[in-house]
């Protein structure tokens, strides 16, 4: 018997809507243009006919780097942006066929999702082989995620409301029969609203980048979808001229037997 909550926990809208609502703030913008920045480096190489960014937290075209020329965006709601084709779709339920997609981008849904494994199976399911994924999050290793032992109860900041490291991104995505490529992380300012405080402390970006590359507030996680073959096994040639006379003989008895009665 399932145990009852003592506090209701939030919707994915609810938690979704706060975070894009976040996304419009200074700190929001600031750390999208960083975010904007890791998948210029990444998108430029990965090559197709069909490519999907997975929910819509920012009105934003974040496939603008991509070289792929057809890119949809799919999410329950949808604002309408320049260069994105809008499908109106649950995440988890997509109405596309499987091995469909060439890259599929996730850009913070996983963080708001109230069930994160079946988002990613579902874009496993439209990914080719050998297609690619990239997941943007939270990073809880670095300055934004010790924030949530020093933050006062009543802030807000729904960049905490869940957040998943890119180790256990990594052991989801293998067994769902990914390679990881690689991982990169932006952003290592203290997540404080003040803009003087962050141009005051503007020396930790060069200083993150050289001796803490992977911590910074947001990274993105680069999988290639795994090519599984299944090769037909067959008989070999020598096995077969073993079981050839046996076969003979045994049709031959029963021949011999059918004569018989028949006499």
């Amino acid at each position: 018997m399932e145990l009852p909550h003592l506090w209701q926990p939030a919707s994915r809208l609810d938690v979704a809507g706060s975070l894009s609502a976040w996304f419009d703030s200074e700190l929001g913008r600031e750390l999208l243009v960083a975010e904007n920045r890791l998948l210029g480096h990444i998108l430029p190489d990965l090559f197709g006919y069909h490519a999907l960014q997975l929910g819509q937290l920012v009105s934003a075209n974040l496939l603008l780097g991509s070289r792929i020329r057809h890119r949809i965006v799919a999410d329950t709601a949808l604002q309408p942006v320049e260069g994105l084709s809008p499908l109106l779709a649950r995440p988890d339920s997509l109405p596309l066929a499987d091995s469909s997609v060439d890259v599929v981008v996730l850009h913070h849904l996983l963080d708001v999702s109230a069930n994160p494994h079946a988002v990613l199976r579902e874009a496993s399911r439209v990914l080719l082989p050998e297609g690619h994924l990239v997941i943007l999050g939270f990073n809880p290793w670095s300055l934004w995620g010790l924030w949530r032992f020093f933050r006062m109860p009543w802030a807000s900041t729904p960049w905490l409301r869940q957040v998943l490291s890119p180790h256990r991104m990594s052991d989801w995505l293998t067994l769902l029969d990914f390679d990881v490529v690689g991982v990169e992380s932006a952003f290592f300012l203290p997540p404080v609203d003040t803009a003087l405080v962050r141009r005051r402390l503007s020396w930790l970006e060069p200083l993150g980048m050289r001796y803490w590359s992977q911590g910074g507030a947001s990274y993105a996680l680069l999988a290639r979808k795994r090519v599984s073959c299944l090769t037909p096994l067959r008989l070999r040639q020598p096995l077969l001229q073993l079981l050839r006379p046996a076969l003979l003989t045994e049709t031959r008895s029963s021949q011999d037997s059918h004569q018989q009665r028949e006499d």
